[in-house]
C-alpha cells in the first residue's frame, strides 16, 4: 500500500507541476511576444496618457488592444493583475517531485557508484547545494553586469551552466544529473521572479502611491532577469524531458550531450524571439538560429546512434544459455523492482511466463541500452548481460 500511495503522490505532483509550468511558460512566452510586437500608437490621446506601444490582435472571435506604458501610468488602476503564482507553484511542485523521487530514494535514483561512490546523505546535501550555489553565482553575474554589456553577462551565465552540467554528471547518476541541471536553472528562473521582478514591481507601485518619481532601475533589472528566463525555458525543458531517455543520460560524455541539447533549445528560442520583432519591422525572420539548433540535434543523433556493424564472431560460438540461467539472473537482478508488489512501469519479471512475455523489453533496456537496472542498483555484470543477449538472440526459448 505504501508503494501504491507513493505512485499516487508521484503522479499528482507530476501532473500539477506540468499544469502550472504550462501556465508560467505560456504567460512568459506571451509577454515576450507582446514586448517584441508593440508599435508606437498613432492616437495622440494614447501618447498623451503615456502609452509607448500597442498591439491589435484577434483571437477566439474577439479583438484585443493591449497597451504598454512608458514607465508607469499616470494613475494607478484599481484592479491590477499580477503574474507570480505560476512561477512559485512551478518551483514548489517541482521541488516536491524532486524530493519524492530523487532525495527520498537517493540510494537508488541519485547515487550511481560507477559515477561517484558515496552515500546518500552527502549526495542529497550536494544536490541541494547545486540549487543554491548556481543561483548565487548567477545572481552575482547579473549584479555585476546590471548596466554593463549583456552579451558578456550571457556568456558568463552560459559558462556557469556548462560547468554545472559537467559537475552534476561527474557526481550523480546520469538521469538524476540531467534533472538536477534542469532544476537548478528552473529554480533560478523562479528566484528571479521572487527576489527581483515582483519586488521591483511592488517598489514601483509604492513610489506611485507616495507620489514619488518612478525609479527606472527596477524596470531595467526586471527586464534583464525576464530575458534570461525566456532563454532558459527550452533548455530547462530539454533537461527535464531527456531524463526519460537512457540513450541520452547514459551516453559516454553525457554532460556534453546535455549541454548541446540545451544550446539547441536556446538557439531555437532565439529565432522565435527575434521573429516577433522582425515581423513588426518588416524584416527577414532570422531562422538561421533555429537552423543551427536543429543541426546540433541532428549531430547529436548521429553521434549517439548505435553501431550498425556486427561484432566479430568468436572462434568458438558460446553455447546458448538455458532458460534456467536466464531466470536465475532475472530473479537476482531484475525482479526486485518488477514483482507483484512493485511492478515498476507495469512490468513484472517474477514468473517464467512474465519473463517470456516481456523478453523484448528486457533485452532492449538491460542489454541494448544498459538502462536497467536503474543506476545498476542490483550490480548486474557484463557477463550476465551477455547471457541475456545470447538467450534472446537465439530465440528466447523457454527451455
Amino acid at each position: 500500500m505504501d508503494l501504491y500511495l507513493l505512485d499516487w503522490v508521484n503522479f499528482l505532483l507530476r501532473w500539477a507541476h506540468v499544469v502550472v509550468a504550462i501556465a508560467w511558460i505560456g504567460a512568459s512566452f506571451y509577454f515576450v511576444f507582446l514586448d517584441s510586437s508593440l508599435v508606437e500608437p498613432t492616437d495622440a490621446g494614447l501618447r498623451d496618457k503615456g502609452v509607448g506601444g500597442e498591439l491589435w490582435a484577434v483571437h477566439g472571435g474577439g479583438f484585443y488592444n493591449p497597451q504598454k506604458y512608458l514607465g508607469a501610468p499616470k494613475h494607478l488602476p484599481e484592479h491590477l493583475h499580477w503574474f507570480y503564482w505560476e512561477s512559485y507553484a512551478t518551483f514548489l511542485t517541482g521541488f516536491a517531485l524532486f524530493t519524492a523521487i530523487y532525495l527520498f530514494q537517493a540510494s537508488t535514483f541519485l547515487v550511481d557508484p560507477r559515477v561517484h561512490a558515496w552515500t546518500a546523505a552527502p549526495a542529497i546535501a550536494s544536490a541541494l547545494a547545486f540549487l543554491v550555489v548556481f543561483w548565487l553565482g548567477y545572481d552575482a553575474i547579473c549584479r555585476l553586469f546590471g548596466r554593463g554589456n549583456q552579451a558578456v553577462a550571457g556568456a558568463l551565465v552560459a559558462a556557469l551552466v556548462v560547468f554545472g552540467s559537467w559537475l552534476a554528471c561527474s557526481l550523480f547518476a546520469g538521469r538524476a544529473a540531467f534533472v538536477l541541471v534542469g532544476a537548478m536553472m528552473g529554480a533560478t528562473m523562479s528566484a528571479n521572479v521572487f527576489f527581483w521582478i515582483i519586488p521591483g514591481q511592488r517598489q514601483v507601485i509604492a513610489q506611485m502611491k507616495a507620489g514619488e518619481p518612478v525609479d527606472p532601475a527596477h524596470g531595467r533589472r526586471a527586464k534583464q532577469r525576464s530575458v534570461h528566463n525566456t532563454y532558459f525555458t527550452l533548455p530547462v525543458l530539454a533537461a527535464m524531458l531527456s531524463n526519460h531517455y537512457a540513450f541520452l543520460h547514459g551516453a559516454s560524455g553525457n554532460w556534453l550531450v546535455l549541454v548541446l541539447m540545451m544550446a539547441a533549445g536556446a538557439l531555437i528560442r532565439t529565432s522565435f524571439v527575434a521573429r516577433h520583432r522582425a515581423l513588426v519591422l518588416g524584416k527577414r525572420v532570422p531562422w538561421e538560429y533555429a537552423g543551427a539548433g536543429c543541426v546540433l540535434l541532428v549531430a547529436l543523433a548521429v553521434w549517439l546512434a548505435p553501431s550498425s556493424s556486427p561484432a566479430p564472431a568468436p572462434a568458438i560460438a558460446p553455447a546458448v544459455p538455458t532458460f534456467a540461467q536466464v531466470q536465475a539472473i532475472v530473479g537476482q537482478r531484475c525482479s526486485l523492482c518488477h514483482n507483484a508488489q512493485l511492478a515498476n512501469k507495469g512490468l513484472r519479471l517474477d514468473a517464467p511466463d512474465m519473463i517470456l512475455a516481456h523478453a523484448p523489453q528486457m533485452y532492449q533496456q538491460a542489454v541494448v541500452l544498459k538502462a536497467m537496472p536503474l543506476n545498476n542498483a542490483t550490480q548486474i555484470t557484463d557477463a550476465e548481460r551477455g547471457v541475456l543477449k545470447r538467450w534472446y538472440e537465439a530465440g528466447a526459448r523457454p527451455d
